[in-house]
């Protein structure tokens, strides 16, 4: 039994990380390990905002607070008695809830209760000759292939966490640099990974990932009139952020020269808005200000990253039709473009990196108006390090720096906003 509830290093997953299909199989053929592998993350904070007073209510934000994560990643691994590889992968995790409610929580009546809630659910079969089938709530094309992006160092998230030290800032910079989303990789889709092909002194990979709707298991239903429904091929108004018959594809090649491990990869993401009408722009008080339709999803991404000796060196590229978010843009929006350029070391139990991304959006930006500027221009520094005090536990510091401008007319919307905090804490992994 004991060797059913042990993770093997294969599989063994840190959060934020999109999940793959094991490099070596685990189970003996005609036989199935278990695996319940978790994840605990804790740590404290002090912050600096431009934005830490008040705008209404006679709120004001402290300087310091705490952090934290836990997640829990239930599955199995089995081989048939023919060679065929199968399996199941779940992620369960805290859900983000009200402040000073403890369990009771998004509830007038004391009942409600913030718990854990799936985050991603899939099976998986297939053989390394034949390439990989995932299917159910699960990463794809555009999230797994994504390269350049350095994210080994810290807390492991820098800006693209719920459950991070980035929590601790008031309103820290969009992340759409970060392909790994969780708008992305909540959804059902099926996802077909190619095996790897020699060629060029290299290996040669590709995966395809469709998903017919951006709901996940058992979300929405098929219900005529419904906006709710699973199966709405449209909505009055539309949405900025529900999407339909999403398609993303991707290639990466790897080789091993001089002692240097070497990865490139290229993806597309191509998904539709779920609308049946233009709508209207409203502002804060639901005045109309202008009509407006969403641009269909469009989103190429372009990665490059090298290993020798414990450095990691890498940066990505993407830009395209898309907002914050992974959300639609308005028509006759500006087009966003970001990048992303990091670097970690590791020798022995210690790590050290930084990375820094600078990208453009449309943001608040209305086409039609002249109250807010076409672009919003957001960008950030992180840096940390880390301690691997046993295996199954780290220490870490973690510093942000964010910056967000915008220039607008708008009484009580800030144009030019920065933050930074200083964190430390524990990591702990089984």
């Amino acid at each position: 039994m004991r060797k059913l509830l042990l993770a093997s290093a294969a599989t063994l997953l840190a959060a934020g990380t999109a999940f793959a299909q094991p490099a070596k199989q685990v189970a003996a053929p005609g036989s199935i390990v278990v695996h319940l592998n978790g994840y605990f993350q804790y740590g404290f904070g002090a912050y600096g905002a431009s934005n830490m007073g008040s705008d209404a209510a006679g709120y004001k934000l402290n300087s310091t607070g705490t952090f934290g994560d836990f997640r829990l990643y239930p599955g199995f691994d089995g081989q048939t008695a023919s060679g065929i590889w199968y399996g199941f992968q779940g992620e369960l995790r805290t859900l983000v809830s009200n402040a000073g409610q403890g369990k009771n929580n998004n509830s007038t009546n004391g009942n409600g209760f913030a718990g854990l809630y799936v985050q991603r659910a899939y099976g998986y079969i297939g053989m390394p000759e034949y390439g990989f089938v995932r299917f159910g709530q699960t990463d794809s094309a555009f999230t797994l292939s994504q390269t350049g992006v350095i994210e080994s160092f810290g807390d492991g998230a820098q800006f693209n966490a719920d459950g991070g030290a980035v929590m601790l800032l008031p309103s820290a910079p969009g992340n759409f640099i970060y392909a790994d989303y969780s708008h992305l990789y909540t959804t059902d889709k099926i996802v077909y990974e190619t095996p790897a092909v020699e060629t060029l002194g290299g290996k040669l990979s590709g995966i395809i990932g469709f998903e017919p709707n951006s709901n996940g298991i058992k979300e929405g239903y098929a219900s005529a009139g419904s906006a709710n429904g699973a199966n709405a091929a449209s909505i009055a108004n539309g949405s900025n952020s529900r999407r339909r018959n999403t398609l993303d594809v991707s290639a990466t090649y790897a080789n091993q020269m001089s002692g240097f491990a070497n990865k490139v990869s290229i993806s597309y993401l191509h998904g539709s808005p779920l609308g049946s009408t233009n709508g209207l722009y409203l502002d804060s008080k639901g005045n109309t200000i202008a009509p407006y339709g969403y641009d269909e999803l469009s989103v190429f991404q372009a990665g490059a990253q090298t290993t020798y000796a414990g450095l990691t060196v890498g940066g990505n590229l993407k830009w395209g039709q898309v907002e914050d978010g992974y959300d639609f843009k308005p028509k006759g929006a500006r087009n966003a473009l970001g990048y992303i350029v990091g670097a970690s070391y590791n020798i022995g139990p210690y790590t050290v990196g930084a990375s820094y991304f600078n990208e453009q959006s449309s943001g608040k930006y209305v086409p039609g108006t002249t109250t807010t500027a076409r672009t919003l221009s957001e960008y950030g520094v992180a840096a940390g390090a880390n301690y691997q005090l046993a295996k199954p536990i780290g220490l870490f510091v973690q510093y942000l720096y964010g910056h967000q401008h915008q220039p607008t007319t708008v009484s009580g919307d800030r144009s030019n906003t920065q933050e930074q905090v200083i964190a430390a804490g524990a990591t702990l992994k089984w």
